[in-house]
Order: C-alpha cells, then structure tokens, then sequence
C-alpha cells in the first residue's frame, strides 16, 4: 500500500492506465479494418480491473496480484462495490487469463466484445462515482 500522501498519486495512475484500455476498445469496435474481439475483450478486462484497483487503492485496502475480477470486488466493503454477477466476473476474468493467448476456443462474436464493453463502461462509472475529482483530472 503507497504511503498516505501517495494514494491519490497512485490512484490516479490507476485511472490513467484504465482510461487507455478504455480507448482501445473504443478504437478497436470503430476500426474499420474489424474489430479483433479478443483484444476488446482482454482490453475491457483490463479496464474493469485497473478501476477495481484504483478504488481499493483508495479504500486503503491491499490487494494481491490477480486478474480475478471476483476476488477484487469481494475485497471492497458492500457500499463500494460495483454491480457486477457472478457470471460477468467469471466472463471477464476469463478474457484475461484465456482469450488473451492461443488456445482451443472459439472466437470471440462481435456482440461479446460490445457486451465486454459495456461491462467495462459499466464498472468505469461506478468506480468513478466513489473516487475523488483530483483521481479523475485528465482522464475522460
């Protein structure tokens, strides 16, 4: 955990960091050469949890190294916590442990990446709505 006058340092890098896998999504589902949907996916995932971590940083609670997207929102008192299933954590933990290599799976549809995203969107505005305005200067 970074030292008190840090927090609000290392949050917003946090939020940094998940505002660019939020533009890479975005540019990704707008390219006009296709979409490649894993990466959308891998990069939605990234999103949701960079966000997770910004706001645990912020709670002043630790976390381990994990893309486990249930882990991490366990890990936040009840009033923090986004919405997010069982199932859309499972999913999205997925795309980063999976989908991101080669392997025995079936491509990803266009219609998982844009839901993919949305969950992404959907985990963004929650956690931005519990942090400080001073972590969200310069980010979208």
């Amino acid at each position: 955990m970074p030292a008190a006058e840090d927090v609000g340092f290392v949050v917003h890098q946090w939020v940094l960091k998940a505002e660019n896998d939020l533009l890479t999504i975005e540019n990704n589902l707008k390219s006009p050469e296709g979409c490649p949907t894993d990466t959308t996916c891998f990069h939605a995932q990234q999103c949701a949890e960079k966000y997770l971590k910004a706001l645990l940083v912020h709670a002043g609670l630790d976390f381990p190294p994990t893309h486990d997207m249930r882990t991490l929102v366990t890990l936040l008192p009840e009033a923090l916590r986004p919405e997010l299933t069982d199932d859309e954590g499972r999913r999205l933990t997925r795309y980063a442990t999976v989908t991101r290599y080669p392997g025995d799976y079936e491509p990803i549809p266009i219609e998982e990446a844009r839901v993919a995203a949305d969950l992404a969107r959907r985990v963004r505005a929650a956690v931005r709505s519990k942090l400080p305005p001073e972590a969200l200067r310069t980010a979208r």
